[in-house]
């Protein structure tokens, strides 16, 4: 009897376990069904590595950026300089940009069916081309300020989140990729990336977003107090440096001189605590999306920093680092009162799960309370008008609060520059961010970026 209990109870655990996979199975079954579409391997999708079947890919004015040829070779968009300004968007054959559009989104281009896989009727396969929000023109004029240098530039719709610009360098032409191998690998190192959304670069004073709005959360008296710049400002017996003598100067004048030994201050009155809370609520060390791809995380990280090191975190520097497309989410939480707008880049799709109404969709983020919002756009909008203005900083003539950055990355090369923050005009309310790597400074390499490529989306 025993003998028999034993073999009762080892049989009701196989069979929980036997059941366990079949759910498990099924559940994979039905969320990611559509994997296998793109796997190069699959036999049923061997020509141009799988996208013989595939729809057309547009922009937002319908201009055809990838499709199929009679022959079912994919062809692109017909100007060199737009294939390989929207590479990291569009994607290539190959499936090397895990990112880009034609790997992601694979599955509608071709026609995945759940039940049919891809031999659905013809009369029962919906509309297969894909439309995204951006903007051909604006991704070319982008990619050509960028020049050679590696880099980025994103600009987003922050009242609706569409994506109206996304480029990155380095590129190549998706229609004649290039064989990378040990002789040319240093040529073309981090060319799949897209640095929009899958690189983090050291952000130098556009981090001062971040520290002016804990200093305005956490430190009372903000306004009212005076900070002295003579070039350095000495901690721990290691020297803070700023490119100019400010003298005396206030909290809003430190902002807009961004006055590393003012913020220096700033940072160790704040204290790591209040900071890293600060910069979590921004984003940084967080997951955030664009629509279903995950952005790479932002860094900060001050929990074994010292204070002459806690003081470089808050000018940009130590160990921090930022994403491209999640310091454009941060800039239009500031534009919002505090939310950020989920950023998207397709316009609509077909997913077997869409059409379920479950698809999992990217949220929109809470990041600053109103009044904090408040006062940190008035910051960027004064050093707006009263610093990057005067020196003729023109972005399609809309008005704008802005930071700038010039971050230090080693004795031996040039500044990473960037440029951030949004536009406040009704008719374009578009938040941005540009990094251009080695560039120099912000004010010239950068902001000359996004420049471009808002005239192209205004006029």
């Amino acid at each position: 009897m025993k003998r028999i209990m034993q073999r009762s109870f080892l049989i009701l655990i196989v069979s929980l376990v036997f059941f366990g996979g079949i759910c498990f199975l099924a559940f994979r079954l039905l969320t990611q069904n559509s994997m296998w579409v793109q796997q190069p391997y699959n036999g049923h999708m061997s020509s141009s590595n799988g996208l013989a079947q595939a729809g057309d890919i547009v922009d937002r004015d319908g201009a055809v950026l990838a499709h199929t040829d009679a022959s079912k070779n994919r062809v692109y968009h017909e100007d060199l300089t737009t294939r390989e300004a929207l590479l990291h968007v569009v994607g290539d054959n190959s499936l090397n940009i895990s990112t880009a559009v034609q790997s992601s989104y694979r599955n509608e281009l071709t026609n995945y069916s759940f039940i049919w896989g891809l031999g659905m009727p013809n009369s029962l396969k919906s509309g297969k081309s894909l439309a995204l929000t951006v903007d051909a023109g604006a991704c070319r004029a982008a990619y050509e300020a960028l020049g050679s240098h590696k880099g980025a530039c994103v600009i987003y719709n922050y009242k609706t989140g569409e994506v109206l610009c996304s480029t990155s360098t380095l590129s190549y032409d998706p229609e004649n990729p290039p064989e990378i191998n040990e002789d040319n690998e240093e040529q073309y190192d981090g060319v799949y990336l897209d640095n929009t959304i899958s690189s983090t670069f050291t952000p130098g004073s556009i981090f001062k977003i971040v520290t002016a709005a804990a200093a305005i959360k956490y430190i009372p008296d903000i306004y009212e107090q005076s900070f002295y710049c003579e070039g350095e400002y000495e901690i721990e017996g290691s020297k803070i440096t700023c490119e100019e003598y400010h003298g005396y100067q206030n909290f809003d004048e430190a902002f807009s001189h961004s006055c590393n030994c003012a913020f220096a201050q700033i940072a160790l009155q704040v204290g790591r605590e209040n900071l890293t809370k600060t910069a979590e609520e921004l984003g940084f060390n967080k997951e955030l999306f664009m629509d279903d791809i995950a952005l790479v995380k932002s860094h900060y990280d001050v929990s074994q920093a010292g204070d002459n090191e806690l003081a470089w975190s808050g000018i940009g520097q130590y160990t921090d680092l930022s994403n491209p497309m999640h310091m454009a989410m941060l800039c239009g939480s500031i534009a919002t009162g505090g939310t950020a707008k989920a950023p998207y880049l397709i316009q609509d799709h077909d997913s077997f799960l869409a059409q379920l109404g479950i698809e999992k969709k990217a949220a929109d983020v809470q990041m600053l309370d109103a009044n904090t919002s408040e006062q940190v756009k008035v910051l960027m909008r004064n050093a707006a008008n009263y610093y990057y203005n005067a020196r003729g900083l023109d972005l399609a003539g809309l008005n704008f609060c802005a930071k700038t950055g010039t971050a230090e990355i080693g004795e031996d090369k040039e500044p990473n520059a960037w440029f951030v923050g949004f536009t406040e005009d009704d008719a374009h309310p578009y938040a941005f961010a540009a990094v251009v790597a080695e560039g120099g400074y912000g004010i010239s390499a950068a902001a000359s970026v996004v420049s471009a490529a808002m005239y192209e989306l205004v006029y």
